[in-house]
């Protein structure tokens, strides 16, 4: 898939720009380690079926349906989002980048507007964006608690872009269906040797060296 005649690009972040996935899932496993090894097998689990959903959202998930205990208080809910970030902001911005992205990235941002799209809470994801010395690329940057859908249909509203000509570049279901809802293009990056997420007649990438023109 040729990134030419596009008129932007929309990207994932986690495994789309960095190489920070197996980041995230350690920092879940470590956050309900004390509930024992089942638990955290679940955690790690529906985590990794489910990329690209929030974070709060995968926290209530496991406090029903993992550890059959009462709603989090806004309180919990506050304090497990704190010490997941201390367990991977720093990581995030010292993490390797998806091969070719960086390039990719800088190669487009003189050409059309580039955005990003992320379930990561979207104060963190200007912090590492920024940290990582690639804001200046960007148009503009949206996390959680906005969905991936409601974020594309906003960009592609915002400025005026045809979804057609639009591509989404993702590693999880979350995006493809963001992208399927508001009729952008589409293409999956699936980490070398992980399962494919996606559908078989979804094109995917092992990483982004073939989109750099």
């Amino acid at each position: 898939m040729k990134t030419a005649n596009r008129q932007a690009i929309i990207f994932d972040f986690d495994g789309v720009v960095v190489e920070s996935g197996k980041i995230k899932t350690q920092a879940f496993a470590e956050l309900y380690r004390a509930y024992g090894e089942d638990i955290v097998a679940k955690v790690v689990q529906f985590h990794m079926q489910n990329g690209g959903m929030s974070r709060h959202r995968k926290f209530r998930h496991f406090q029903e349906h993992f550890l059959h205990q009462p709603p989090l208080t806004e309180a919990e809910e506050k304090q497990l989002d704190i010490h997941f970030s201390e367990l991977v902001v720093e990581a995030v911005i010292a993490a390797d980048p998806v091969p070719g992205a960086i390039e990719l990235i800088r190669r487009q941002s003189g050409k059309i507007p580039l955005f990003v799209a992320s379930g990561t809470p979207e104060t963190e994801l200007r912090i590492i964006v920024e940290r990582r010395g690639l804001a200046p690329y960007f148009t503009d940057v949206h996390g959680a608690p906005a969905l991936k859908k409601t974020i594309i249909a906003e960009i592609l509203s915002k400025y005026a872009l045809q979804p057609e000509a639009v591509l989404m570049i993702g590693d999880a279901m979350a995006d493809l269906e963001g992208a399927q809802a508001n009729n952008t293009a589409f293409l999956g990056r699936v980490y070398p040797g992980d399962p494919n997420p996606f559908p078989a007649h979804i094109e995917t990438v092992p990483d982004l060296c073939g989109l750099v023109e």
